[in-house]
């Protein structure tokens, strides 16, 4: 579970295990990082929550706080699908989603499926602008 660049804060709580990460390399944790954490631990009670701000690698200014992958393990997550999982998530952060967050990638896993597997995935590398401006059609 701590394999990969683990930059960012490592926290327990009752249990409960939460992890910060920046791909950007910095510690601070920013208003909607917290935000975002603050919501999710409210609405699912995780048994685990990795947060990973990815905003460094997209071309937005520093200390940015516009793309987010979030790795949600709960028991609120038994018998539904994927697509009911993620709604759940987007309820959450509604506030979030419709203002500064661009980019959300979501892992909404229950425990038996992180027992399985628990990483976080990667996000491949942003290529930055938009199909026009790479010159594809």
């Amino acid at each position: 579970m701590l394999s990969g660049q683990l930059v960012g804060r490592f926290f327990s709580m009752a249990g409960r295990v939460c992890l910060s990460r920046s791909s950007a390399g910095s510690e601070t944790v920013g208003p909607v990082e917290a935000a975002i954490r603050a919501k999710l631990e409210q609405a699912l009670n995780p048994e685990v929550l990795e947060l990973r701000n990815e905003s460094g690698g997209h071309a937005v200014p520093p200390g940015s706080e516009t793309h987010f992958r979030v790795a949600v393990v709960s028991s609120r997550f038994e018998g539904l699908s994927p697509l009911q999982r993620h709604r759940l998530v987007h309820a959450a952060l509604s506030e979030e989603l419709a203002g500064p967050v661009h980019a959300l990638a979501i892992q909404a896993r229950t425990p038996a499926q992180w027992r399985e597997n628990p990483q976080l995935d990667t996000s491949p590398p942003c290529l930055g602008g938009s199909k026009k401006t790479r010159g594809t059609p």
